[in-house]
């Protein structure tokens, strides 16, 4: 996505009302880029009134660029408040973009802190993980699925101990269709959402084998369905969803982990969805609970209890969904016309239906 006229110190300067008054100051200064997520770019960003850091989506408007998927994402973000889960502060338009404004979680994610470090300590995985299901039982809670829980969609403050969920790109709420879609991340994607049937499956079953596929990258620094030998491109693609449909994984002799620690990974890496943990029944395994900090058990009670009220979760909705009906215009265009919903591959590397999806399945005779 280009972000061309947002180099740094770059004031985000809101669009025009079409009125002929002048335009009202920017409360944003861009200081630099961060990265790119599901669906844009995002900067870093200073709030000129409180000092504030952010982190600011930037999404070109357009209707081929903001589409109604990403009304579902802002819809799914709008009423989270929790503290493993990073905060939607503001939306607005400029004459070019839509952006999100958000809480800036400044210690990188969580891929890149695994990255450098290699495999974790059973005890430092053991504090992300706690803190990642916290997070998406939340989420469930709250009527909302991931579909795209991964490593780099968890982000580490700069102690490198607290741990947030971000990039709700695919996320489904419970007023949404049933999950059906081939979306998620190679590699993190359960046998259900990548069965050749594509079946309705269930969104929060999925998050958890996802969760699985996470924990077992912290521990052994490698991804529980690829080999070493393993080819390049769309074959070795092939391999790893064969694998994920047939479970076929390896715990690794070293470095070495407790048994309660592979007997959890083994009740979340599960084929039929219905025998995979829960969040609640994570949150009981004895691997999980040690050393589990105190009053974290009643953290989500308190969480939920924060909801918004029905109207004025209506109203954000409603100021939601205006704002990205505006932005698939561009200033002139007149109204704007729904986009196509975003079939391709996302720059993150996510996966939708495809050509790549059905010839790796050519490719192991999986038809």
């Amino acid at each position: 996505m280009s972000t061309k006229g947002y180099s740094s110190r770059t004031n985000f300067r809101p669009a025009s009302n079409g009125s002929g008054e002048k335009a009202e100051e920017p409360l944003y200064v861009n200081i630099r880029e961060l990265g790119s997520g599901s669906f844009g770019q995002v900067q870093l960003a200073y709030n000129r009134q409180t000092g504030e850091k952010v982190a600011i989506k930037l999404l070109q408007r357009g209707p081929d660029k903001v589409t109604k998927n990403v009304e579902r994402e802002l819809r799914s973000h709008i009423s989270f408040c929790h503290p493993h889960v990073v905060r939607f502060k503001n939306l607005f338009l400029t004459e070019t973009h839509l952006a999100v404004v958000l809480e800036y979680v400044d210690g990188g994610d969580l891929f890149g802190y695994c990255s450098g470090k290699g495999p974790l300590p059973e005890d430092e995985a053991r504090r992300f993980f706690q803190q990642l299901v916290i997070g998406i039982d939340y989420c469930h809670k709250m009527g909302v699925v991931n579909r795209d829980v991964k490593l780099e969609n968890a982000l580490l403050d700069a102690s490198h101990t607290l741990l947030k969920i971000t990039d709700f790109g695919y996320a489904k709420t419970s007023n949404d269709s049933n999950c059906m879609s081939l979306v998620g991340t190679p590699g993190y994607a359960a046998p259900e959402v990548v069965s050749a049937a594509r079946k309705q499956y269930d969104g929060t079953k999925a998050d958890m084998w996802s969760c699985g596929v996470m924990l077992y990258v912290m521990l052994f620094h490698s991804y529980p369905f690829e080999r070493a030998d393993d080819p390049p491109g769309q074959k070795g693609y092939a391999k790893v969803l064969a694998r994920t449909l047939r479970v076929d994984y390896r715990i690794p002799s070293k470095p070495q982990v407790s048994k309660d620690c592979v007997a959890l990974i083994s009740k979340l890496l599960v084929a039929d969805p219905q025998g995979r943990l829960s969040t609640e029944g994570v949150m009981k395994d004895p691997w999980f609970r040690k050393n589990l900090p105190p009053g974290v058990e009643h953290l989500n009670e308190q969480c939920l209890r924060m909801k918004m009220g029905t109207e004025e979760q209506a109203q954000k909705e409603e100021w939601i969904r205006r704002k990205v009906e505006e932005a698939m215009t561009l200033p002139g265009m007149g109204s704007g016309r729904q986009g196509s919903g975003g079939s391709a591959r996302s720059k993150s590397g996510a996966m939708t239906f495809d050509e790549s999806f059905e010839a790796a399945y050519k490719d192991e005779g999986l038809r």
